[in-house]
């Protein structure tokens, strides 16, 4: 098996660090600051079922070896849940065979999408190291967990061994002040960031966000989620509000006073205004107001941006009394079982299907251009996912905006960008 390098030696003498920095260094057990090399513990290894074939052949061929703490490893069923065709059944199936055999934790097809799922699970937590082999495992920034997207190789030697090896990256810090208006939420303030940032504005640096106690956990996981589209190694919201009611934050996650930075943006929430993705690349972001009125064919609500129960809510509010317009067809795929079965008791799934929505399976849906309601050449989307490349969702040929959940359902109702003011709803 591949021996990990040697770290980076401790300087002689400590200045102030930022959250990355600080993270690293204890999970290291030495003092870490930006470019150097650092060789950390990993708290938690995620695998999807896209890479799990990948994962398996490096674990068994090239290493020769089993995960050194399978409780430290899960293997989730989300991107192509259920099996479409018999080639990823048979991927998947082995998949199942490989957690039986080995212990390590499997979440299958119907728990949902792995983000959300280890969000739940409480396998991310302030100060973790958590690796995953999807790219918006940055996600888990959102509780002060150090998240990354690696590729298989990664993934097998973390699990392998128990550690991993990175450069440590430069940060930037991203402060939010004044507070939102109606109308606006956090998918919004994640689009203004990438906007700013542009699509590789933050490449293999650590995006620090201070949002004081402003925001759920799910909202952080949407500020988190969307840093990777700005290039981010790791997205990293400073724990506040919320997140000091549901773990225990330690002290050496947060930042300290005088800690150098690449980059520092503000940014006034009081002025910002609903904001929309236009394609094809993310940071490609207008005032949703400036592409009202374009037809759309297809509306999709769910992902790991944007399908948590709050965004069901915020969908449902706007939809409730109205019907989805006979032209546009209205996906709703919760993030997770957990997310449905809470949507189900409160309601909210009956408003959904009352206006016309059509459910899916918790999971990934066709975020990824794969399964349920890929798109066909010359349609477009509106979408509250993170990604609107070309070809993301289907046909290469294919539109996708990228929006809030709120501004989701309004555009269902009207067959066309809306606002939800446009329906009379805020």
């Amino acid at each position: 098996m591949t021996t990990p390098p040697t770290a980076s030696p401790a300087p002689q003498t400590h200045k102030p660090q930022t959250m990355a920095e600080r993270i690293l260094s204890r999970r290291g057990n030495g003092t870490f600051y930006a470019g150097m090399l650092a060789v950390v513990e990993v708290d938690q290894v995620m695998v999807v079922d896209s890479i799990a074939q990948s994962f398996i052949e490096r674990m068994e061929r090239d290493l020769e070896s089993v995960p050194k703490y399978p409780e430290r490893v899960s293997i989730v069923i989300d991107h192509v849940a259920p099996a479409s065709t018999v080639s990823v059944a048979q991927a998947q199936k082995e998949a199942r065979e490989y957690a039986a055999k080995t212990g390590v934790r499997l979440f299958d097809v119907g728990r949902g999408i792995c983000h959300q799922v280890l969000m739940e699970e409480g396998l991310a937590r302030p100060g973790w190291i958590v690796l995953g082999s999807d790219s918006h495992s940055t996600t888990y920034g959102a509780v002060a967990a150090f998240g990354s997207g690696m590729g298989a190789t990664d993934i097998a030697l973390a699990a392998a061994s128990g550690k991993t090896w990175l450069r440590v990256p430069e940060s930037v810090k991203v402060t939010l002040t004044g507070e939102l208006t109606a109308g606006v939420g956090a998918k919004d303030v994640a689009l203004e960031m990438i906007a700013r940032l542009g699509a590789d504005g933050a490449t293999y640096q650590s995006v620090e966000i201070h949002a004081g106690d402003r925001f759920t956990r799910g909202e952080r996981m949407t500020l988190a989620n969307l840093c990777v589209e700005a290039g981010a190694k790791a997205g990293l919201v400073v724990p506040g509000g919320e997140i000091l009611t549901m773990y225990d934050v330690p002290e050496w996650v947060y930042p300290q006073e005088g800690a150098t930075y690449v980059r520092e943006l503000d940014i006034d929430l009081t002025a910002l205004r609903p904001r929309m993705s236009a394609p094809s690349e993310v940071d490609n972001v207008h005032d949703v107001a400036e592409l009202r009125g374009l037809k759309v064919d297809q509306v999709f609500i769910g992902t790991c941006t944007n399908g948590r129960l709050e965004d069901l809510h915020a969908a449902a509010d706007v939809l409730r009394g109205q019907r989805v317009d006979p032209t546009t067809r209205l996906l709703v795929i919760p993030a997770s079982s957990e997310v449905m079965e809470a949507a189900m008791a409160d309601g909210t799934l009956l408003t959904l299907i009352q206006a016309g929505a059509v459910l899916g399976t918790p999971g990934c849906g066709p975020c990824m251009g794969r399964h349920q309601g890929v798109l066909a050449p010359g349609e477009v989307c509106v979408s509250t996912s993170n990604r609107n490349f070309i070809g993301r969702m289907g046909d290469k040929d294919a539109k996708i905006y990228l929006a809030s959940p709120a501004v989701a359902a309004a555009t269902a109702i009207k067959g066309r960008i809306a606002l939800p003011e446009d329906i009379g709803a805020q």
